[in-house]
């Protein structure tokens, strides 16, 4: 008999990996109460074949139902390799993208906000002190000048572009996979 080819989009795919994983964790309940009896309590699997035959059946189950969830990962990466996506003028594979919200971002948005309150801070104190803060090496910079070396409206453009991209990834991941389909 032919296997039936199964087209889901991403978001039901998804949705059926977190149903997949209840029935799992339900049938290995189920089986942890059937693990031993004593020989006297008559069995209340026998009508279905005994304890011995549930658990084997249910294990086998859960193995079809963990590899089910497998074989979606799997599918969703396959498509995920494939898709391209364009955003803020960087295109990416949603492989790609992905790695770099969970791998890249978080770091690179930590980061430019500690040089940016790093900056702040240094000017705080500067001025605190009564010197000059500037970004510019000059002649007519006093010794005690303190001159910073990043362009802080750079800095604030590309923490409000990494929040722009950030924004705009989340939404065109939701699109694609609500409409992005995956064969099964």
């Amino acid at each position: 008999m032919a296997k039936q080819v199964v087209q889901l989009t991403i978001t039901e795919a998804l949705a059926e990996i977190k149903t997949t994983q209840k029935r799992i964790e339900s049938k290995r309940e189920n089986m942890l109460r059937y693990l031993a009896r004593e020989s006297r309590v008559k069995d209340p699997m026998e009508q279905e074949g005994g304890s011995t035959t549930f658990i084997k059946q249910e294990r086998q189950a859960v193995a079809d139902l963990e590899q089910r969830i497998v074989n979606i990962r799997t599918a969703i990466q396959e498509v995920n390799l494939k898709t391209e996506l364009n955003l803020c003028g960087v295109a990416r594979t949603l492989s790609e993208w992905l790695t770099w919200r969970r791998e890249v971002a978080q770091g690179q948005k930590a980061f430019i906000a500690k040089m940016i309150g790093g900056v702040n801070q240094i000017r705080t104190q500067v001025m605190k002190e009564g010197r000059k803060f500037t970004d510019k090496e000059s002649e007519s910079s006093a010794p005690t000048d303190v001159i910073v070396h990043v362009n802080e409206k750079q800095l604030l453009d590309e923490s409000e572009r990494l929040e722009q991209t950030l924004g705009e990834l989340d939404g065109k991941l939701s699109l694609l996979n609500a409409t992005t389909t995956i064969k099964l």
